[in-house]
């Protein structure tokens, strides 16, 4: 059996920095979201039942990609202290902030790259972005049933059976193989690596591809949005209120040409 798991580098939210009204993404280090350890943990479970091989695949999407490019191979090494078997990274300045469609696209092309595998394994959003769309859109690719908001598996030979939190209720599944799974936080607690884990990964293979790899060649357009700075005039008018009518209207009218 092989598991594949998508780990996201997401920003680390907790040490947001701010200049002028406006995030400074590249100074907020990235980190693995609390979801994916969870879906990790999930595969690694599996593999300590049955015997399955566990590949991560991940995509950098924040840069700048010189700084980052050392932030996301210390990722990758901590999922493999965790217990991956090997490490799948598409570092490449066309993925730095794409879309989820983009970086959909070009996981799903580096999957094809690798080979098939039974079970997929992602968070229900990531821990910055949380569009949501992930899981669905690469099963859609993979053209794979997609079970979302997961928050147990049991698999019963060439099946998983899941059960899934809809907030008013709880909705119990079962899918044949292969199938994508995206899961909540409430499906296990991840572990901690071990001193000799962590050294143990620093020998397990670690993969680096670029878009040119992948014959991926077209991009959506990104746009940059930002809320304008605004100051305040800080003008004091007195006198007649008929008079201080027609010098707002005045001023207004300067503003706005």
């Amino acid at each position: 059996m092989n598991i594949a798991v998508f780990i996201k580098p997401s920003l680390d939210l907790s040490f947001l920095k701010f200049e002028n009204s406006r995030i400074i993404m590249e100074k907020i280090p990235l980190t693995i979201g609390d979801f994916d350890r969870v879906a990790l943990e999930e595969a690694i479970r599996i593999k300590e039942k049955t015997g399955a091989k566990v590949i991560i695949f991940s995509a950098l999407t924040w840069g700048p990609i010189e700084k980052r490019t050392q932030e996301i191979e210390k990722i990758a090494r901590e999922c493999l202290a965790m217990g991956a078997d090997e490490v799948h990274l598409i570092i490449d300045e066309r993925l730095i902030n794409s879309s989820t469609l983009e970086v959909t696209e070009a996981l799903h092309a580096l999957i094809k790259k690798i080979g098939d595998f039974d079970i997929y394994l992602a968070s229900e959003a990531s821990s910055d972005i949380s569009s949501y769309q992930f899981a669905s859109r690469l099963a859609t690719l993979l053209n794979i049933p997609v079970i979302t908001f997961v928050r147990k598996i049991v698999l019963e030979n060439n099946s998983i059976i899941a059960e899934r939190d809809l907030e008013d209720r709880t909705e119990i599944v079962e899918f044949t193989l292969p199938c994508f799974i995206s899961v909540t936080g409430e499906m296990n607690q991840p572990r901690k690596a071990t001193v000799r884990q962590i050294l143990q990964a620093k020998t397990k293979p670690l993969y680096k591809h670029r878009m040119g790899d992948l014959a991926i060649i077209k991009q959506s357009p990104n746009f940059d949005i930002f809320v304008k700075q605004v100051e305040r005039k800080k003008i004091l008018i007195d006198g007649d209120v008929n008079k201080i009518a027609d010098i707002l209207v005045n001023i207004l009218k300067d503003y706005m040409s």
